[in-house]
């Protein structure tokens, strides 16, 4: 049977357009608010990230370290993350999941226990931020045997010569992030230019689905959408935000942000 992920994909270019991956924090602002999150926004979206919330991340900007802070303030654990998984699949069984997070959370629950805990909770796909080429090779290979996609991080300073051989030890899609930044900076260049970037590295293998991710909003997504997938992260977690500060309901608010991503790029 097929990875939803790749359905997913081959979904969107039937119709024409990108996917559009959405990503949001596990837990925020609660773990039942988290859930009607991805309920709210799965009508729209392809396929759904889910942050692990960390106390010292790397990569993410202050849109989702505010987010990962609240879900962290309210006590959730790694086991309450896999169960808002398992009970989003009794919603929708099809609509794909991916965890992203670091490998400490990993090491710490053990690798075996992790991906089976993953794999019965329904979780379709993995991107582990500071486990790179070729140390994640090994992990990679655990979550292949789980019928798990582990999804690899390209940047634009990834060299042509690694470029290559992370393609080609990828599993089906890849991650390209478009800026040197963490999550949510201003585009620091041009949707052109990021499309230059993303086009070379699309060559190297064009079977393998690539997104593009950090810093796309609702003003950016529409010149960004030749490319295999959007991700947009820090826009939706900003807007989780604003909704709390404005006492109104965040779940309402989201869904209609993505319905407006979703419609910037049929």
């Amino acid at each position: 049977m097929s990875n939803p992920i790749s359905t997913a994909f081959k979904k969107a270019k039937a119709e024409n357009r990108p996917a559009l991956l959405t990503y949001t924090v596990a837990g925020d602002s609660s773990k039942k608010q988290s859930l009607d999150i991805l309920k709210s926004i799965s009508k729209n979206a392809d396929i759904l990230e889910l942050g692990v919330p960390h106390n010292t991340p790397i990569a993410d900007g202050s849109q989702i370290q505010t987010s990962a802070y609240r879900a962290i303030k309210k006590g959730i654990k790694i086991n309450d993350i896999f169960r808002i998984v398992r009970d989003f699949k009794k919603f929708d069984k099809n609509k794909p999941i991916i965890l992203m997070g670091y490998y400490n959370m990993i090491f710490q629950y053990g690798d075996s226990n992790f991906l089976k805990k993953c794999k019965t909770s329904g979780v379709n796909g993995l991107i582990v931020v500071d486990l790179p080429w070729p140390e994640n090779k090994d992990f990679a290979k655990k979550c292949k045997r789980k019928s798990i996609y582990f999804i690899q991080l390209l940047s634009p300073t990834t060299t042509s010569k690694r470029l290559k051989k992370i393609i080609q030890n990828s599993h089906p899609m890849n991650y390209f992030i478009s800026m040197l930044s963490t999550t949510g900076g201003k585009l620091k260049v041009s949707p052109k230019e990021i499309l230059k970037n993303y086009n070379k590295i699309k060559k190297i293998n064009p079977n393998k689905e690539i997104v593009i991710g950090f810093g796309i909003t609702d003003k950016t997504i529409g010149k960004l959408k030749s490319a295999d997938g959007l991700v947009v992260g820090s826009a939706i977690c900003k807007e989780i935000t604003r909704s709390l500060n404005s006492r109104q309901n965040p779940v309402t608010n989201v869904g209609k942000l993505v319905r407006k991503l979703k419609n910037k790029i049929k």
